[in-house]
């Protein structure tokens, strides 16, 4: 074993993006110890096809690149929101000839606001790639551990190539959803996805998964896949993410509605998601309306960035008779208010249908917030006995026990969340690299891991 080398390239190159797999690689890699057991540990990124080590993540803290930053992430946005606007028209035409004209349109525009400029931004940022990376030699011997996400054909090949010249790789699995529960994305996203897991199948010598949960899943699938005789030739293994807010900015300001939303005394429940069908924001709204015919003064507070599919979803929350009373919506939260909304809120409630593990929850109890969430096999993993848990199948359940915390005071889980501790992002990410390396060094770790320094 001569070194890690911890890949982070699509963060590197969009380091505006706050949200799921970025967030973990983003915090990994920041705190990415410089060695374990005597093993360095290299953040990497592929550029142009060549590889580099990566010296500053984040792009230069100047008042000029902040703003091109910035504008950069508002403009994605954008682009983001025109591309769900476009597909939900799409969607309700019929006629071929009208189709295709809202999509002729639909490029043209695209490519004169957003396109165009995000190359510029992108080039722009390219200037400071000399302070920000440098080339790197990889060795025989190094391991390429590939944290950030590699669903992209056009990365495959670089891989390889590493592998034929007597690199390893392992791979970071985040989830397996879009292969249990294909229903929730659309088939694009599905395909790219099945695409990269049958690649990485035959090209990783072991996987690190960030949940027990994911690990054993990941098992499974492999001796589904490929017989248990195969699977068992390679190694699996898992650590567990993180809790800090890394972007929370003590002189950013607090979104003005959320802190009104926080000005009286009536108990908030926040939601903290990317708002797309497998979180399951139609639950929430179920269960409320339930609480609020049975007298509850509860609010629901949802935080988190437009998804897709979810149209249906926006529609019932704008058009509700509580909203902006005791149903409010937040798209476009930084992590100071996010910060903020932790601190007051009276409760977590996390509805998913699946997860790979759970990042708000970690967030929000570590922050002695207490949490309701799903009853699902991943949630009981990191929230054990600390936790409240509701039927996914019965939203009076969530109902009861909104009514039962909001009767009695007391928190309807069996232990107290200030008794409950969990990893740093520097623990997470110190554990990700030694768990790594026990494999590679001394083969499959046993079964069953008791390793973790938190309670």
């Amino acid at each position: 074993m001569t070194r890690l080398l911890v890949e982070c390239t699509h963060v590197f190159q969009h380091p505006q993006i706050n949200s799921g797999i970025q967030r973990v690689v983003r915090n990994v890699i920041n705190q990415l110890p410089p060695s374990v057991d005597g093993v360095e540990c290299v953040p990497v990124v592929f550029l142009n096809g060549k590889l580099y080590r990566v010296l500053r993540l984040a792009p230069l803290d100047t008042p000029l690149s902040n703003r091109i930053v910035e504008f950069g992430g508002r403009l994605e946005r954008l682009a983001h929101h025109f591309l769900q606007w476009y597909q939900a028209r799409d969607r309700r035409l019929t006629g071929r000839i009208a189709r295709r004209a809202l999509y002729a349109a639909y490029r043209l525009s695209a490519m004169a606001a957003f396109s165009v400029p995000l190359r510029l931004v992108e080039r722009i940022n390219r200037h400071q790639l000399p302070s920000r990376c440098e080339p790197l030699q990889h060795r025989p011997g190094d391991q390429l551990v590939l944290l950030d996400s590699s669903w992209n054909p056009d990365f495959f090949p670089h891989a390889e190539q590493l592998k034929r010249e007597g690199v390893g790789v392992t791979a970071v699995i985040y989830d397996l959803i879009p292969l249990t529960h294909p229903h929730f994305y659309d088939a694009r996203l599905v395909q790219v996805f099945n695409t990269w897991f049958d690649w990485i199948t035959r090209i990783a010598d072991g996987y690190v998964a960030i949940s027990a949960t994911v690990r054993d899943q990941m098992r499974g699938e492999l001796e589904r896949r490929l017989g248990h005789a195969a699977a068992r030739k390679t190694w699996f293994d898992y650590f567990h993410l993180g809790c800090e807010l890394d972007l929370s900015a003590a002189d950013a300001a607090v979104e003005p509605g959320l802190e009104r939303l926080f000005s009286t005394p009536e108990p908030v429940y926040l939601m903290v998601s990317t708002i797309e069908p497998r979180k399951n924001h139609s639950y929430l709204l179920d269960a409320f309306e339930r609480a609020w015919a049975a007298g509850s003064k509860a609010r629901l507070c949802i935080a988190g960035h437009i998804g897709w599919k979810c149209e249906a979803l926006l529609a019932r929350v704008r058009s509700h008779p509580e909203f902006n009373q005791r149903l409010f919506m937040f798209n476009d939260l930084n992590d100071t208010s996010l910060e903020y909304a932790y601190s007051h809120a009276s409760s977590l409630v996390f509805p998913s249908y699946v997860e790979g593990f759970g990042l708000p929850l970690v967030e929000a109890m570590q922050r002695g917030l207490p949490a309701m969430g799903s009853d699902i096999p991943v949630f009981r993993e990191i929230g054990r006995e600390f936790m409240a848990y509701f039927d996914l199948n019965d939203p009076q359940t969530l109902a009861d026990l909104i009514g039962d915390f909001e009767r009695s005071g007391r928190f309807p889980a069996a232990r107290d969340v200030a008794d409950w501790k969990w990893l740093t992002w520097r623990e997470a990410s110190a554990q990700m690299a030694a768990h790594t390396l026990r494999n590679l060094t001394s083969g499959p770790a046993p079964q069953h891991v008791h390793s973790l320094q938190y309670t």
